[in-house]
């Protein structure tokens, strides 16, 4: 029994009725109606802590408080009360997530930029891209450099994710820095392709989502960068589409 009330203790401390106020209320709930003394003995806590913690049950709507003559009893809620009480505090939570956004993207009117260092900044910032909400990714690819780091392994995995996500990715990719036939264009993999200019050479990958670019630099640099700014995404998507106008089919178009 002392092996399950400790589950149930550790159970209850993750939804917030931790301490004194679980072992209060699970040593109510095996009592049932009985005197503040006795339950607070059953869960080991003194008294003076128990009155406290009732108190603290009571407005939570897990203990209801008897009194009869002298004495004050009290009972535990029957725990499906505690599921109302997380439901209530979900949907209050739904209805206050708009107002704080609000607030955090008033208060964010300055551009956020994170930098990242080596393989597993790399791969964080290259994850964020899955955040995305439009549906779209606009990249354009150093493909050497994204093979030599992260590493084949790393991107096929992203890309696997990418797809399994919902998202599609315009890219544009230099000619001079394809390596391996790979990821070519595909509708199965959401994947459209275009190839810059000749005169254009490409050494570092960028990606424009929603309000923000990420950028990932070659081994040399070792870097990842997330900028998050709408007037900065929004410069870098006009630019994004302008080289897409101008871009093409590759002579050849690698195959797989």
């Amino acid at each position: 029994m002392a092996s399950l009330n400790q589950a149930l203790e550790q159970a209850l401390a993750q939804i917030g009725i931790d301490g004194n106020r679980a072992r209060f209320y699970l040593a109510a709930l095996e009592l049932g109606e009985a005197p503040i003394a006795a339950v607070s003995h059953q869960a080991g806590i003194g008294r003076t802590n128990a009155y406290e913690v009732v108190e603290r049950l009571t407005a939570d709507g897990l203990i209801s408080r008897i009194q009869r003559g002298a004495k004050v009893f009290v009972q535990a809620q029957d725990p499906f009360v505690i599921l109302r009480r997380i439901e209530e505090h979900r949907r209050l939570a739904a209805d206050l997530v708009p107002q704080l956004r609000l607030l955090h993207h008033r208060a964010g009117s300055k551009p956020r930029v994170r930098y990242f260092e080596g393989v597993e900044g790399i791969k964080e910032v290259l994850y964020d891209t899955l955040t995305c909400k439009s549906g779209e990714l606009r990249g354009v690819l150093a493909m050497a450099e994204l093979l030599e780091t992260p590493g084949v392994d790393v991107m096929n995995k992203y890309v696997a994710a990418r797809i399994k996500a919902g998202l599609s990715l315009r890219v544009i990719r230099s000619v001079s820095r394809e390596t391996d036939a790979i990821w070519p264009e595909s509708q199965a993999h959401r994947r459209q392709l275009r190839y810059a200019p000749a005169s254009l050479d490409f050494g570092m990958t960028s990606y424009i989502y929603d309000d923000k670019v990420a950028y990932v630099s070659s081994r040399r640099e070792h870097f990842a960068l997330c900028v998050q700014s709408e007037e900065f995404a929004a410069f870098q998507t006009a630019m994004f589409e302008g080289l897409w106008m101008a871009a093409g089919r590759a002579p050849e178009t690698p195959t797989s």
